[in-house]
């Protein structure tokens, strides 16, 4: 039975479910392209770094979820063939930084990512309330909020080490170094958006170019 099982889903539902993913995502790449110059979309056929960012966008899109991501990996492509600042290499970096975030953690970036914007801010915090709203653990807190939160921090240390956002920490006036949490990590005290953070958002279409 377990093999017969398995069979169905190697065999029929993963590639069925692949083919109707890249079936939306083609759509929504064909509609970004086409507001590009067909001479430059001619110009890059032979030009293998392109050819390779196209590839990886089709890899990505035939495991991606949701539409949001599929808009989010289009828009890094179309936008790194029209933007001069950024190499097509650079634009497959993105490409791959985008595949190691879940949909949580983007949601966490565009909120640093608004971080002067208090209007919008607090506009993308009360929609995305259920993710963005801290989990705190106080004495006598069962284990499953414990673990709700220790997953939450999670989210945002991922981006810190990918260097998409930084901490600052709380410091000793007497000693100058970081102040210390009983678990002996130091105490955060905010956390913005960087400048590659910052890239990516404009890249997926998700922030404007200049906002702080």
């Amino acid at each position: 039975f377990v093999g017969a099982f398995l069979a169905e889903i190697i065999g029929n539902i993963i590639p069925n479910q692949r083919m109707d993913r890249l079936v939306k995502y083609v759509k929504v790449l064909d509609e970004k392209l086409s507001k590009i110059p067909i001479e430059l979309l001619n110009n890059l056929l032979n030009n293998e770094e392109f050819v390779d960012l196209i590839e990886e966008g089709f890899v990505q899109a035939s495991r991606a979820l949701t539409d949001e991501r599929r808009q989010y990996i289009a828009s890094i492509i179309s936008n790194g063939i029209l933007d001069d600042n950024i190499e097509l290499a650079e634009s497959k970096y993105l490409l791959k930084m985008i595949q190691e975030l879940n949909d949580i953690e983007i949601v966490w970036l565009c909120y640093y990512g608004y971080g002067n914007e208090f209007d919008i801010r607090t506009e993308f915090y009360e929609k995305h309330k259920n993710v963005l709203k801290e989990i705190k653990v106080y004495l006598g807190d069962g284990k499953e909020i414990a673990n709700k939160a220790a997953i939450q921090k999670s989210y945002i240390d991922h981006l810190a080490r990918l260097k998409l956002v930084v901490h600052k920490f709380r410091t000793d006036k007497s000693t100058g170094s970081p102040k210390n949490k009983s678990s002996r990590e130091p105490e955060i005290s905010g956390t913005n958006i960087t400048t590659l953070g910052k890239l990516l958002l404009k890249q997926m279409d998700l922030i404007e170019e200049g906002k702080k």
